[in-house]
């Protein structure tokens, strides 16, 4: 067995180093693979965590992948069916992180916290060489979820990709014909350095090319394939549209068609109907397309929030073809707008047990935050009320099990608030500007959260307000409030969703309902997970003398 105090004595003297190179060149090393389509997983299933040369948008790197594609293999699910995810780090590349750990986003790991996947809150990372399962239900959950990196900056080398759970009683099925792995679009940026590097820059950092489903071109490169989406005149589309940027939030655009959204985050929405949609780091929605106009190419545009992007859609760049059958196989010669029918967050209601938890007035839940962003500079570090995060030198989880509760015991101080169980809980962001390169987009592990006063508005909206995981903080002078009841215990991380910022401290933890957590995930944690703090064992000892020995360990 293992006492507390020898397992924090070995953990605080581990060392998690990366070594820095410089950025690959384009004519240097192995050539690239050949442009791999995306497998599709079920729910049982195993992720080979390793480095490859790619060029998804002309340049050569080697990029952190699953099962070697980028993005990642979609991962398909019915509604209640449990996930087995086996995970073998086989990364040997030490330009980029050598360690992994892969979060479920979106997942509400309820009596599974153990199983969310984020480094250093519920579990240790994944060493080389190693390899842990994921188990975990998905308790009801349907929609459009991803999964990424939860290591360093990792996802930013290529680790992300999407995750659906199918409901065969959705009850927007009347609104689609056609929802399947050729229906998923996913947005992303893409860096030809490693991001280990792009790491050390305490400042804006530009992406070179945005990516639509894996492929795109970056400013005097070559034109690379684009992606296509195929369509048929006169069918309805479900388009899932999947947010796995790294920083920049996108405007979503499909030349000729309007949309219509009818999820949000995995939740159901009332239909509204655009023309353009803004895809914050981490989110996404369901929309459907009619495919009614002349058949013939259409452009599908991503226009990043980063800045100079005025020649964002030469050559290709930022976009994808939506083709209809019986099109050439050619680039569009489309234009895009006018746009008349803008994105706005207020207008989304939830369509499933709508309303917020609570008496209906700002500071009149059980338990009221609020949460400053801030910044430190020098050295360039992102604050939440005046602390910046640090990785503790063991899971929160893991001391939690270890019998620590208060906030006061609990690492890193200052950055885990804790939070009773049963009890409605309201958060607000209030934006001073103080926190550069804004919007902020908040993702809150273990919970979705009704938005009672959305970026952009004063307003208030406790009745049917849009329910979701990851909100926009907006710009100064916004004051962003959630809504959430305390019901699933656990230590759950709460972090802006740019990981540049995450990576210099914009993050804190929420644990909920410590005592419970402890009890509820001492049955359920496999013996691996205590073997991934230290190899050859598990931990034991809590400070309350009781020996918990996990998946049998002795």
């Amino acid at each position: 067995m293992l006492s507390f105090s020898a397992l924090a004595f070995s953990l605080l003297h581990t060392s998690y180093a990366l070594s820095l190179i410089s950025p690959l060149d384009s004519d240097i090393g192995p050539r690239p693979a050949p442009v791999a389509q995306p497998g599709v997983l079920g729910p049982v299933a195993q992720l080979h965590i390793e480095n490859k040369v790619i060029a998804p948008d002309g340049f050569s790197r080697s990029a952190a992948l699953a099962n070697g594609v980028y993005p990642a293999p979609l991962i398909q699910a019915h509604k209640d069916e449990p996930f087995a995810i086996h995970v073998f780090n086989e990364l040997t590349d030490d330009t980029m992180p050598l360690e992994t750990s892969i979060h479920w986003h979106g997942i509400s790991q309820r009596k599974s916290n153990w199983a969310d996947g984020v480094a250093y809150v519920t579990q240790c990372p994944i060493r080389p060489d190693e390899a842990f399962e994921h188990k975990f239900s998905t308790a009801g959950q349907t929609g459009t979820y991803w999964y990424h990196s939860h290591y360093s900056t990792q996802y930013c080398d290529g680790l992300r990709g999407p995750l659906v759970i199918y409901d065969p009683g959705d009850p927007m099925r009347h609104l689609y014909d056609v929802d399947n792995e050729h229906t998923v679009i996913t947005l992303s940026d893409w860096y030809h350095t490693p991001s280990v590097q792009l790491g050390e820059i305490f400042g804006p950092i530009t992406a070179n090319s945005t990516l639509i489903n894996g492929r795109g071109r970056y400013p005097g490169g070559p034109l690379q394939p684009l992606t296509a989406i195929n369509v048929t005149h006169g069918l309805r589309y479900r388009f899932r549209v999947v947010g796995l940027s790294c920083d920049p939030s996108f405007n979503f655009t499909i030349d000729g068609h309007r949309m219509t959204i009818i999820e949000v985050d995995g939740s159901e929405v009332l239909p509204v109907e655009v023309d353009s949609l803004t895809v914050c780091a981490g989110q996404r929605y369901s929309v459907v397309v009619t495919a009614n106009q002349p058949i013939a190419n259409y452009w599908i545009r991503a226009l990043s929030s980063q800045a100079n992007q005025t020649t964002a859609f030469v050559d290709g760049q930022s976009m994808a073809i939506l083709r209809y059958a019986g099109a050439p196989a050619q680039d569009p010669t489309s234009v895009a707008g006018p746009y008349v029918l803008p994105y706005n967050e207020s207008a989304l209601h939830q369509l499933v047990k709508p309303g917020a938890p609570g008496i209906p007035e700002i500071g009149k839940a059980d338990v009221n935050l609020v949460l400053q962003p801030g910044f430190l500079a020098p050295p360039g570090l992102f604050l939440i009320n005046n602390v910046s995060w640090i990785n503790p030198p063991m899971p929160v989880l893991l001391q939690i099990l270890s019998g620590a509760r208060h906030p006061s015991e609990l690492l890193p101080n200052g950055s885990v608030y804790e939070l009773p169980r049963g009890k409605v809980v309201e958060i607000s962001f209030p934006i001073t500007g103080a926190a550069p390169g804004g919007p902020h987009p908040i993702h809150m592990h273990g919970h979705r959260f009704d938005v009672v006063r959305v970026a952009g508005s004063n307003a208030t909206n406790f009745v049917n307000p849009v329910r979701r995981d990851v909100v926009s903080t907006g710009v100064a002078g916004d004051n962003v409030t959630i809504r959430f009841k305390t019901d699933n215990p656990g230590p759950w991380f709460l972090h802006c969703h740019i990981d540049w910022h995450l990576n210099h401290g914009f993050a804190a933890v929420l644990a909920e309902s410590p005592r419970e957590t402890a009890e509820q995930e001492a049955e359920v944690i496999p013996a691996d997970w205590g073997r991934l703090c230290l190899p050859e064992q598990g931990w034991g000892q809590t400070r309350f003398g009781q020996l918990v020995g996990l998946g049998g360990l002795d």
